[in-house]
């Protein structure tokens, strides 16, 4: 066993010594930046309900985080027979979604703006951003509107700042960033609405931006590292706790510093 499954069983075991009551839906979440925001919300005694397009895929991920404390719901974050259908499952086996964190997203194209296939951008906006908005919709309906919860919106510094090449991924989570604004306007004050615009994690999602030449983009970076999915998990679980019951309608940076470049 490596030094990372026993830290994971490690988590598992003491998630099952403890039970926050509290219930999450995170989509996109069967690797990655989704995986690793789930693994920190049962760690620290929460369930979740996950989705991805990839059925082994998402069924590895929920045996990882333990029997009992996570189920998961196949399907395309963009159809809205799979949020109703993801939802529906969350309040049939769980009874409750305190918690939505939007994290399904795509990126299927790299180039320049002026070249950009408007059906590849309508594309990645439905997936990016008409899906986050579909999903608050049904756990607001489901349970938020009367009880009360917290969302957080997966966006990217690619919304914050020019993002060449990734435009259209770019204008996406500028989006996901104003409908933060919009739903903690909203849903308040019943449930509070923030999100992370995360740079370069090392993920599959975000293998193109560095592989094969990490330790030059690593250079840009002040703390030394690229990102990894436990930085992201631990601001998602931090804004998804009591702790930022103060906190709405924010963007949490996490870059490693990057910003701290600008202008040089």
């Amino acid at each position: 066993m490596t030094a990372q499954q026993q830290e994971q069983q490690e988590q598992q075991e003491q998630a099952g010594r403890q039970d926050t009551g509290k219930v999450a839906l995170v989509t996109g979440a069967s690797r990655g930046i989704g995986y690793g925001i789930a693994q920190a919300l049962v760690a620290r005694g929460d369930r979740v309900v996950i989705t991805g397009r990839n059925e082994d895929a998402l069924k590895q991920a929920v045996e990882s985080l333990g029997a009992g404390r996570a189920i998961g719901i196949a399907g395309k974050a963009h159809d809205e027979a799979h949020q109703a259908a993801a939802v529906q499952h969350a309040m049939e086996e769980f009874g409750r979604i305190d918690y939505l964190v939007n994290n399904a997203g795509t990126n299927p194209v790299f180039g320049p703006m002026a070249e950009l296939d408007l059906g590849v951008a309508r594309k990645v906006f439905e997936t990016n951003v008409i899906s986050a908005l579909g999903f608050a919709q049904q756990t607001w309906r489901a349970w938020q509107k009367d009880n009360g919860g917290a969302i957080v919106n997966i966006a990217s510094v690619a919304g914050i700042s020019a993002s060449p090449f990734v435009g259209a991924y770019g204008m996406s989570k500028a989006a996901m960033v104003n409908l933060t604004l919009q739903l903690a306007h909203e849903f308040a004050p019943a449930v509070r609405v923030n999100s992370i615009a995360p740079a370069v994690v090392k993920t599959k999602f975000a293998a193109a931006l560095y592989e094969g030449r990490e330790e030059e983009v690593v250079a840009s970076y002040p703390l030394g590292r690229l990102g990894v999915p436990e930085d992201i998990g631990g601001a998602a679980a931090f804004l998804l706790s009591d702790a930022a019951g103060w906190i709405t309608g924010q963007t949490l940076v996490v870059d490693g510093g990057i910003f701290l470049n600008a202008g040089f």
